[in-house]
């Protein structure tokens, strides 16, 4: 459960990363798009978990 509760901290923490460097970057640019992929595995991790 608290491996749960980690991986949800980050997932929050990338998305907030990923919309603030959107809102000033193209979205295709390489850290949105690094952002984002972080963001997916991420997303992977605690689907996984679940």
């Amino acid at each position: 459960m608290e491996q749960k509760k980690l991986i949800l901290v980050e997932i929050e923490r990338c998305r907030k990363e990923m919309n603030d460097l959107s809102k000033h970057l193209d979205l295709s640019s390489e850290e949105v798009v690094s952002i984002s992929r972080q963001l997916d595995e991420l997303l992977n991790q605690f689907e996984k978990a679940r």
